[in-house]
């Protein structure tokens, strides 16, 4: 069965107060309350007050809807990515410079884009649409480890840790945040990233001079 394709679009107006872009946002709380499984066309209706007829004005399934929540998440954090590796062409900023910029704007999208980037990491490859999800999430990966390996090769970052696992750790610092940041809560984006960047790059431990 071929792959649905994102929704672009501009959002269609369908009951009052319904768009399209809020229909998403209510299907993407939905599935990480209830898992994608869980959840049916039926209940995100509920959930709305609508006929399930109203939501398919907008999404024509329920893998449409989790293919834009995902492709949100993917395209964000792949423009984050793209732009730092092509940043270093023609002489431009240091591999290093790129990277502590990629893992500041990468805290960026996780909280402009927190219950997306939520749902994005907790699929396993169910579907077409999960399994197309992570094969870009390789792709993502692969990408930082290359920029992790070229800081080490410029002599920025120490060489003698696998710069896969130096990639892992790191965005995986990055990812933890889904599981205890809340806009509301005490500590700002720009202030996340900042202590990412100074644990990642400086550590914890306090060094006499």
């Amino acid at each position: 069965m071929p792959r649905p394709s994102p929704t672009r679009e501009a959002p269609r107006r369908g009951r009052p107060g319904y768009d399209q872009e809020t229909v998403l946002r209510h299907a993407i709380d939905l599935f990480n309350r209830r898992g994608y499984d869980g959840t049916s066309v039926g209940d995100l209706a509920r959930e709305l007050g609508l006929t399930k007829s109203a939501i398919y004005h907008h999404f024509p399934s329920k893998s449409y809807l989790l293919q834009a929540a995902l492709t949100e998440a993917l395209d964000a954090l792949e423009e984050v990515v793209d732009t730092a590796a092509t940043a270093g062409e023609d002489s431009g900023p240091s591999a290093y410079a790129r990277l502590e910029s990629v893992l500041r704007q990468a805290v960026g999208v996780l909280v402009e884009h927190l219950p997306a980037v939520t749902l994005l990491l907790r699929v396993h490859g169910n579907s077409d649409v999960e399994l197309d999800a992570l094969r870009r999430r390789r792709e993502i990966d692969a990408k930082l480890a290359a920029l992790v390996r070229a800081a080490a090769d410029e002599g920025s970052l120490r060489a003698d840790i696998p710069p896969e696992l130096t990639s892992r750790l790191l965005f995986g610092m990055v990812n933890s945040l889904v599981e205890w940041y809340r806009p509301e809560g005490r500590y700002d984006a720009a202030g996340v990233a900042d202590a990412v960047i100074r644990i990642a790059f400086e550590g914890l431990a306090l060094r006499g001079e």
